[in-house]
């Protein structure tokens, strides 16, 4: 990815050394704001075809869950909370400043600079609806952080968090992408972050809020569905913004098979097939690796955040 020399977000901090512990999900509130969009759309524009941003879509009288990094493993404690990429990682390499290396120097200056790349991208599609779009902040820590949503622990890996509109990772996550998950490649890198972009758009719409006050009536294996669909339209997200990279020639050959290798491997079937031998299906809750792929191309090749409907989609 030709990422060297451009511009870097304002946006970032550097929490590295910080500390804290446990998961304690206060209750948060965020507004939906509806969108205008060309062509007489309203804010189903982003969204895809539908109702609009307040009926979404709801099949069956089934309500809606999304939030943590592992939904259901979070449920019993959860009343507000974080939407994550859903890859849990042991953290091997020391982030801090005090052992700063040329390598983590540099990871941090891509990071800021990929963010900044996402800003330019829905920077530009919400002003072609009138709107501005405000800019997530995105939090480097090491080893655990305090969010809106509470403590969170490296092992998490990546999440945001829709009470502070703030996106956090530890850097030694990206390592464990390349090592433990096979799934090197800057462009890999960047589609992890522009993952949690994308849930950063469907908390400024409306969706996660709603997803939070209707979990309450769901059933386990319905939240679980549900969450899938919110993922997969993240997965999606991220690709429209590798759609706008690709267009300004920031991609190398190879960078697409890299995001897509590493949608692969954070597939919910091939992450149980790792990490327990076997895969329960009823319990996924970010999608399998084949469906994390086809929405991230799906985006990636339309470069229109109207083919992102996984709520009315039958690909899923």
């Amino acid at each position: 990815m030709r990422w060297k020399g451009r511009r870097k977000s304002s946006n970032v901090d550097d929490r590295r050394g910080s500390g804290g512990g446990g998961f304690r999900f206060p209750r948060g509130r965020t507004s939906s704001p509806r969108l205008r969009f060309p062509s007489g759309r309203s804010s189903r524009g982003l969204l895809g075809s539908g109702k609009g941003i307040l009926t979404l879509v709801v099949i069956g009288g089934i309500a809606w869950f999304v939030f943590g990094i592992n939904p259901m493993q979070l449920l019993g404690s959860l009343t507000g909370g974080g939407s994550g990429g859903g890859v849990p990682f042991e953290q091997t390499t020391p982030a801090g400043p005090s052992g700063s290396s040329a390598r983590n120097d540099e990871m941090t200056a891509f990071i800021s600079t990929v963010l900044a790349e996402t800003e330019d991208t829905w920077n530009a599609i919400f002003a072609a609806s009138g709107r501005d779009y405000e800019e997530p902040r995105l939090q480097l820590f090491t080893g655990q952080v305090r969010s809106a949503c509470g403590f969170a622990s490296a092992a998490s890996g990546p999440f945001y968090c829709p009470g502070d509109k703030q996106i956090y990772i530890d850097l030694s996550f990206y390592d464990e992408l390349r090592k433990r998950f096979d799934a090197p490649g800057d462009f890999a890198q960047a589609y992890v972050l522009a993952h949690e972009v994308g849930h950063h758009v469907q908390n400024l719409l409306g969706v996660l809020p709603q997803f939070n006050e209707a979990r309450r009536t769901m059933s386990e294996a319905d939240a679980n569905a549900m969450s899938v669909r919110v993922e997969l339209q993240a997965d999606c997200y991220a690709g429209v913004w590798g759609f706008n990279a690709a267009k300004q020639d920031l991609l190398e050959e190879g960078d697409l098979d890299e995001a897509l290798n590493a949608a692969r491997q954070i597939g919910d079937d091939a992450i149980q097939k790792r990490t327990q031998g076997y895969v329960v299906p009823e319990s996924f809750n970010h999608g399998t690796s084949e469906q994390r792929k086809y929405w991230f191309r799906r985006g990636f090749e339309a470069g229109d955040t109207s083919q992102c409907n996984t709520f009315e989609s039958t690909r899923i």
